[in-house]
């Protein structure tokens, strides 16, 4: 082997990992030198690994994990402040970058299966987002959580959305104002996070989590998935109004039928998917 071939760079790692475990895609943030910030390459690639699974019907449930000691340290400050030499200062790159985050939370939360986060080290600002986003979560011990950008003159008004929307007021107040880091025991207790495990197996218990919902007709979790986040948005009576709708809806379905007709003969029932 010549000299110059045995020197010949790696191919660059992929920021954005995927592989299937069963029915369970797990993709993992990879960009560990950078605490796996959120750069727009990286926004992008979650963005688009979600649209493919969303309509890949060999995946039941995804994992959402990251390689390094950092989960995610939210948004790619380098990036986003080396945008400042802009004629504009860089606002149309800052408003196109929250735009496109925003966006891509959106995806986890419209994705017709449930999105398991596997935190095992610190999540802050839209890493915090991007955990209060999944559907559930489970967390290494050694995990923490932040909203830290009132320290630097960033309020997280964008993860604000996301974490509001898990945490009662006071506590999500409590961290958007003061940016202190909150233990894994903590999330667990303020509902941030479902579960708590000993550090290094946070992904086994995620995925494991993630096949027990598999497990379940994928369009039963598919129908209850959007109408759970959609009734939380409304007035009492209108989100018992439209529960009601969506419970006749699922009661016409063929697994809804199969499935109430194996309890009532005491079998396991066999899914469809429909």
């Amino acid at each position: 082997m010549s000299t110059q071939a045995a020197r010949a760079p790696s191919p660059p790692q992929s920021i954005l990992l995927r592989e299937t475990v069963g029915s369970i895609a797990v993709l993992t943030l990879n960009r560990p030198a950078a605490r796996n910030s959120l750069s727009t390459a990286m926004i992008a690639s979650l963005h688009a690994a979600l649209d493919e699974i969303g309509s890949d019907k060999t995946v039941r449930g995804v994992v959402l994990a990251a390689n390094g000691p950092a989960f995610s340290a939210g948004h790619d400050m380098k990036e986003l402040t080396a945008r400042r030499a802009d004629p504009d200062c860089g606002r149309a790159f800052f408003a196109e970058t929250m735009n496109a985050c925003s966006a891509m939370m959106q995806a986890i939360v419209h994705l017709p299966k449930p999105v398991v986060a596997s935190v095992q080290g610190i999540a802050t600002a839209a890493g915090c987002q991007l955990v209060a986003s999944c559907d559930l979560a489970i967390a290494s011990d050694a995990a923490s959580f932040a909203t830290p950008g009132v320290d630097i003159g960033l309020f997280c008004s964008t993860p604000m959305v996301a974490l509001s929307r898990n945490v009662p007021r006071k506590q999500a107040m409590e961290m958007l104002l003061t940016g202190e880091p909150v233990p894994a025991a903590r999330a667990r207790e303020i509902g941030l996070v479902n579960r708590v495990v000993a550090a290094g197996t946070e992904r086994d218990a995620a995925i494991a989590l993630a096949e027990q919902v598999a497990l379940k007709s994928a369009y039963t979790v598919k129908l209850g998935k959007e109408a759970f986040y959609r009734q939380a948005e409304m007035s009492l009576a209108d989100a018992y109004r439209y529960a009601a709708e969506v419970m006749t809806e699922n009661m016409m379905a063929r697994d809804a039928e199969e499935g109430i007709g194996a309890f009532i003969e005491k079998r396991a029932p066999t899914w469809r998917d429909e």
